[in-house]
């Protein structure tokens, strides 16, 4: 891991984010496509004219979206002036010129809303102690108000939260998700669910979902399996029964990608987080 002080040769920079996925292929850098990380990656490195490559906390799917993201980056040291302007606005925080500059290089569906030094110990994948997401639905007869359209999943069929909320509370603790997530080689899929909670207002129903972390399309997955139970297609207790089997079920469709968003990303104070990073390295078993 490199330092965060120059004498270490590198610089570590932690990067609050928020996008609109819609138009991104998801977050992670893929040849030939449109991503959070490559529009990010490509603005950084014209800014500090080197290539720049950003790690983050959570690599978010096709058509997901964040106001909540965290990155971090590694910056020589001897790269690190050209953050700086050469006049400064009273008041600025170091890097709020840069921020400002990113503001005018990226397109307007991505911001990089806050930048700071990262304390000694801070990446923004293994120091996180949880992710914080919504999924949001709406039940109108319309479907979705206009300004919303991008961010929130019409739905036409009634639900019963009630049924819902009985067979979210079958899924929290430490568990094996692999029928919630699609595969991916040599990635666990045993996360703490700490939080599935349904709520409406009005038209709207939105799933709070929080987790140590989430394996690959593991939210959607969820947010669809418990609509089979809203819609009466599923009893409540057949969730309980998904977590005992060994690769992502069939049984159910994952949610739309529009209404999933990711909100929050928190971290242990910075005394800790060293000790988190080894925690979270840590392969995990049930037992």
């Amino acid at each position: 891991m490199p330092a965060t002080e120059s004498g270490g040769g590198h610089v570590r920079l932690r990067l609050d984010i928020a996008y609109d996925g819609t138009d991104f292929a998801g977050w992670a850098v893929q040849a030939g496509q449109r991503t959070v990380a490559g529009v990010i990656d490509e603005a950084l490195s014209t800014v500090f004219r080197t290539p720049v490559v950003t790690r983050t906390a959570g690599r978010t799917d096709t058509g997901v979206h964040a106001s909540g993201q965290v990155a971090h980056v590694d910056i020589p040291a001897d790269a690190l002036s050209h953050a700086y302007p050469r006049t400064t606005r009273p008041g600025d925080a170091e890097f709020t010129p840069l921020v400002r500059r990113l503001g005018r290089l990226l397109s307007t569906d991505v911001r990089i809303r806050d930048i700071v030094r990262a304390p000694a110990g801070f990446d923004a994948r293994f120091s996180a102690l949880r992710r914080h997401y919504t999924y949001r639905l709406s039940l109108a007869p319309y479907g979705v108000e206009p300004a919303e359209a991008r961010f929130v999943t019409p739905w036409s069929k009634p639900l019963d939260l009630d049924a819902m909320t009985a067979a979210s509370r079958e899924l929290l603790g430490l568990n094996d998700f692999a029928a919630f997530c699609r595969h991916r080689p040599g990635a666990t899929t045993i996360r703490d669910l700490q939080r599935l909670e349904w709520v409406r207002d009005g038209f709207y129903v939105t799933a709070y979902v929080t987790a140590d972390a989430f394996c690959w399309n593991m939210v959607r997955s969820l947010v669809g399996a418990l609509l089979a139970v809203g819609e009466g297609r599923r009893p409540a207790s057949w969730t309980a029964g998904l977590l005992g089997e060994t690769s992502r079920s069939s049984d159910f469709a994952a949610a739309p990608a529009r209404g999933l968003t990711l909100v929050q990303v928190d971290y242990p104070a910075d005394d800790e987080l060293e000790a988190r990073n080894l925690i979270t390295r840590d392969v995990r078993t049930v037992d």
